[in-house]
């Protein structure tokens, strides 16, 4: 995956991560949880004698599963996966498509966590990032997510350009919302296809029209070749957006200047 396509047509640069890098995010979390976990057990001290033997073990799980589990879940779930240390090092963790982290995805990783970050020192996630062509450590290849670099400058990508024959087509066609990975799939391929190989070239773009035809209603002419229909689409896609806020604006607007009018059919002042 090349970026993570907004929904503005910007693709971000967010190439996956380094290893190195993740280390030292994951450095500088465990520096955070260390202070918060060093307050509480202060804080635990200060009970003294009358804290039971069985419920200082209590305490110790708990805060164990908090610190483990709990807090990760819930920092990368409010977050989309940009904790304190990743903040710092500017990357954020996404889904393989390129979309946000969801609870499901930060649970997985955080109970993974356990064995290959905590139980192992880390040592087990160091040896699969390193190894692994995204960086992925185990608990993100069983979530199916990643750490990608989203600091700097938006690079936008050319607009996808309408093809003259297939205008008329586009503009009366039934266009469904496309799914994000896949119109983030589409446009990735239109702005490589050149640099493709010829059968991969074919064969990619005769399986992303194969998708992208179940949520297009006519299809296009017989013969349309498929970097031309998915072209087509896309652009349509874009300026259907641009329309549709165009009259939200415009409704926005008048509501906004009927608000301020005089009730009861009085006049407005002239100024």
């Amino acid at each position: 995956m090349d970026g993570i396509l907004t929904g503005e047509g910007v693709l971000l640069d967010a190439r996956p991560t380094s290893a190195a890098t993740r280390l030292l995010a994951a450095l500088l979390d465990l520096g955070v949880l260390a202070i918060g976990l060093i307050v509480v057990l202060v804080a635990v001290n200060g009970l003294g004698p009358d804290v039971s033997e069985e419920l200082g073990r209590i305490l110790v799980i708990v805060l164990l599963a908090t610190i483990m589990v709990v807090l990760p879940t819930t920092v990368d779930t409010l977050t989309r996966g940009r904790s304190l240390g990743k903040l710092a090092t500017g990357i954020r963790i996404v889904r393989d498509d390129g979309g946000p982290l969801v609870f499901r995805q930060a649970l997985v990783r955080a109970l993974v966590g356990v064995v290959e970050l905590w139980l192992t020192l880390g040592t087990v996630a160091l040896i699969c990032s390193i190894v692994h062509p995204q960086g992925k450590r185990v608990g993100d290849i069983l979530a199916g997510t990643y750490a990608v670099r989203v600091r700097g400058a938006a690079k936008v990508r050319a607009a996808v350009v309408m093809p003259r024959h297939l205008a008329g087509w586009a503009h009366t066609a039934d266009l469904a919302r496309l799914p994000d990975g896949l119109a983030l799939s589409v446009r990735q391929f239109l702005g490589r296809a050149v640099t493709l190989h010829p059968a991969s070239r074919v064969q990619l773009g005769s399986q992303l029209t194969t998708e992208v035809q179940r949520y297009v209603h006519p299809l296009p002419p017989p013969g349309t070749h498929p970097e031309e229909f998915l072209a087509a689409v896309l652009a349509e896609r874009r300026e259907r957006e641009l329309a549709a806020r165009l009259r939200a604006g415009q409704r926005d607007a008048a509501e906004s200047s009927q608000l301020h009018r005089l009730p009861h059919g009085v006049p407005d002042p002239v100024n």
